[in-house]
């Protein structure tokens, strides 16, 4: 079977494999398809309807929300029943919450098939970022990324997203909250956040945005010439 024409990038908390993604994505004309905010968008439709404890009752807001992402011209975007959540899965309440909920077995595996659905019927291609894409999502996939950077680089560009001050004190906070996370992450025993064998490690820390999202689109430029010219009949 020909390989999806899938980048996979993955990484902890705050490492920038979204905005990453976004832009090797723009880069190459690819579509993003970002399972962070798919879970996000499963969270949110359980809190809403109070089915946050086990997996069963949170998969079944989830066919009553209808959550899930929609492909919206050459992209995807989450919604909620019928709704764009975009700006919503992004509150402090689903930060708390995502976590706990995305390492749920059968939620995961929902998850995973929808990636998987959504990635072969694009005709050109998707980059996808999370924390299990390269290891269990799409083992396969031609490149994977793993970014990396340390907590406290991760906390500052954090704070800085999301228009906050950026003091010790919040500095602080904001890496202890990411290296829990990444323990956490790190420890499940479903899909823990490690890098695939055959990934490209890349430390941001100190690299720009623009910096670290050009590395992964020329890994991605000599991957799939390579795979293109191997394709080639005779």
């Amino acid at each position: 079977m020909t390989p999806p024409r899938v980048i996979a990038i993955d990484g902890p908390a705050g490492s920038g494999k979204t905005t990453t993604a976004r832009a090797v994505a723009q880069a190459l004309g690819f579509a993003h398809l970002d399972s962070g905010a798919l879970y996000r968008a499963v969270t949110l439709a359980a809190l809403d309807l109070g089915a946050d404890a086990g997996a069963a009752r949170v998969l079944a807001a989830v066919e009553q929300t209808r959550a899930g992402l929609v492909r919206v011209g050459g992209g995807f975007r989450p919604e909620v029943g019928g709704v764009d959540v975009s700006q919503a899965i992004r509150s402090d309440r689903i930060t708390q919450r995502v976590s706990a909920i995305s390492a749920l077995p059968a939620v995961r595996d929902w998850v995973n098939r929808e990636l998987r659905a959504a990635a072969a019927a694009h005709p050109v291609g998707v980059v996808l970022d999370g924390r299990d894409i390269g290891t269990v999502v799409f083992p396969d996939a031609p490149l994977k990324v793993f970014l990396t950077a340390t907590p406290e680089e991760r906390a500052k560009r954090r704070l800085t997203q999301e228009g906050r001050t950026v003091d010790r004190e919040s500095l602080d906070r904001a890496s202890r909250q990411l290296q829990s996370r990444d323990s956490a992450d790190s420890s499940r025993a479903v899909a823990p956040l490690r890098p695939a064998p055959d990934a490209v490690v890349l430390d941001t820390t100190s690299l720009s945005f623009a910096e670290q999202a050009d590395q992964v689109v020329q890994h991605a430029r000599k991957v799939f010439t390579q795979l293109d010219i191997a394709q080639r009949p005779g």
